[in-house]
């Protein structure tokens, strides 16, 4: 599901609109600052895959992050919710920051995102901190700093992708 934007009555929601939708369309049309997994690699990391964060995984039936983590869970990965105001997500503990669920359960193969754009930053920089596998933004969100964090950490990059829509159109085809 794509961020939504809040209007600050100077019509700075819409340049921000505008430049989200131009970032979205240079990620689909290949023009990118920086390498991002293709088909190919993205089946690789999901077979390949067993530990998730969800990173904003809502405690909301509903949320497209509940949904996905309840898909990954069904398909047989271990997935570990970040959120800093939830006990739990589907029965599992929850922890406030990434940093803080891998000291807590150990390091994560995906750190899969589900936060607004502008809000990736800290999570690629945690994300090479903690030595994931992959930083992975959901659909609709692409930020090119938090993609050029991640990829000079060594950490691989998928953005404006859905790790469920991706597993069933690539691993159950």
């Amino acid at each position: 599901m794509a961020p939504s934007l809040v209007s600050t009555g100077d019509g700075s929601g819409r340049a921000d609109e505008r430049t989200r939708a131009a970032d979205i369309l240079d990620v689909q049309e290949g023009r990118r600052p920086v390498a991002l997994l293709d088909d190919g690699a993205i089946a690789e990391m999901l077979r390949t895959a067993r530990r998730i964060a969800i990173v904003g995984a809502s405690p909301r039936p509903g949320r497209p992050s509940n949904d996905v983590l309840g898909y990954l869970l069904r398909h047989g990965y271990d997935c570990v919710p970040i959120h800093p105001n939830a006990d739990d997500v589907l029965g599992i503990a929850a922890h406030p920051t990434l940093t803080a669920a891998v000291e807590a359960t150990g390091p994560f193969d995906i750190v899969d995102v589900f936060r607004r754009s502008e809000l990736c930053v800290p999570h690629a920089e945690e994300a090479v901190a903690t030595g994931a596998g992959c930083l992975w933004l959901q659909l609709g969100i692409v930020n090119w700093e938090a993609a050029r964090i991640a990829a000079a950490g060594g950490v691989a990059v998928v953005m404006d992708r859905c790790t469920a829509i991706e597993h069933r159109r690539l691993l159950r085809a």
